[in-house]
């Protein structure tokens, strides 16, 4: 099947969260999300959410996580993460040698890999597709 694009209008004026403008008839050019969202298009998934141990991040269950495996984790990201065979998103801590997968809600702990556990972070999630109606 040929790759089909999807074009769509950016407008050229930034939108207020306040009162609304007329000149939605404006609209400056056309972009192609794959190129606006994707950096390395061989590395990059999507996965969706289950649970709530990000809420406090702005993620949701049911949301749609893209992750991009070509980019190295750094401290502070959001990462897709393997531990002892189980998927989980988190926050990533590295200092000292110790890692912690850190949860952004307040009801969950968080989890330091410990010597001898199977651990890999999958890939840094760059964009969180969330769905408003």
């Amino acid at each position: 099947m040929p790759d089909t694009k999807v074009w769509l209008d950016v407008c050229s004026w930034s939108v207020a969260a306040g009162f609304p403008s007329p000149a939605a008839d404006h609209t400056r050019k056309r972009i192609d999300l794959n190129e606006h969202l994707i950096r390395n298009g061989d590395a990059t998934f999507i996965f969706k959410v289950k649970g709530d141990s990000m809420i406090d991040a702005g993620i949701y269950e049911g949301d749609a996580l893209l992750i991009d495996r070509s980019i190295e984790p750094r401290h502070g990201n959001i990462v897709l993460a393997v531990l002892n065979n189980d998927f989980t998103v988190k926050r990533l801590h590295k200092r000292g040698g110790v890692i912690k997968l850190v949860p952004e809600n307040k009801i969950y702990p968080t989890i330091t890999v410990k010597d001898g556990e199977d651990f890999d972070v999958w890939g840094v999630v760059t964009y969180n597709l969330h769905k408003l109606y």
